[in-house]
C-alpha cells in the first residue's frame, strides 16, 4: 500500500497588476481551479500596485510573485517595474510581464530592467487559459521562491 502525504504549505502570495477586469477574472478563475494554494491581491493601476508594495499602513501584503501588465493607467507598467527593481526591499520579488504587447522594444526594455519573464497574452481564450496555467505550473510548482 502506498501512502500519499498531503503537504500543506503557506499560500503563495501573488500581486496581479492588470487593468482589464475580464483578464483579472479569468486569471483568478484559473488560479482558483489550481491545486496550489495562493493569495492574490489585485491592483488595477500602477499607482495602486506601488502603494500595496510600499505600504506602511498595515496593509501587510508582500507578494512572492508579481504579474505585471505594461499598459496601465496612472503609472505605466514599465515605471512600476523600474521602481520594483530599483528598490532594495522589492527587487528580489520575481516579476512576470503579462501583456498584449509583442513589440521587440518592450521585450528588450523590460528584460534590461530585470523582468524575470515576458509573456504576450494570447487573444484566443483557450490559449490564454493555457498561458495562465503554465505560469501557475512553472512559478508556483517548479520554481523555488525565496522566503520573505
Amino acid at each position: 500500500m502506498v501512502n500519499i502525504l498531503n503537504v500543506v504549505s503557506d499560500p503563495i502570495k501573488i500581486l496581479l497588476v492588470e487593468d482589464n477586469p475580464g483578464d483579472v477574472r479569468l486569471i483568478q478563475e484559473v488560479f482558483k481551479d489550481a491545486n496550489i494554494c495562493n493569495a492574490m491581491e489585485i491592483a488595477y493601476d500602477g499607482e495602486t500596485a506601488m502603494e500595496i508594495l510600499n505600504s506602511d499602513n498595515g496593509h501587510n501584503f508582500c507578494p512572492d510573485l508579481i504579474l505585471l501588465d505594461l499598459n496601465l493607467p496612472k503609472k505605466d507598467g514599465r515605471e512600476v517595474l523600474r521602481e520594483i527593481k530599483n528598490s532594495d526591499m522589492l527587487k528580489c520579488i520575481p516579476v512576470v510581464i503579462l501583456t498584449t504587447s509583442n513589440a521587440e522594444d518592450d521585450l528588450r526594455e523590460t528584460y534590461n530592467m530585470n523582468a524575470n519573464c515576458y509573456i504576450t497574452k494570447p487573444v484566443d481564450l483557450d490559449q490564454f487559459i493555457n498561458v495562465v496555467k503554465s505560469i501557475e505550473n512553472f512559478w508556483l510548482s517548479i520554481v523555488k521562491l525565496p522566503t520573505r
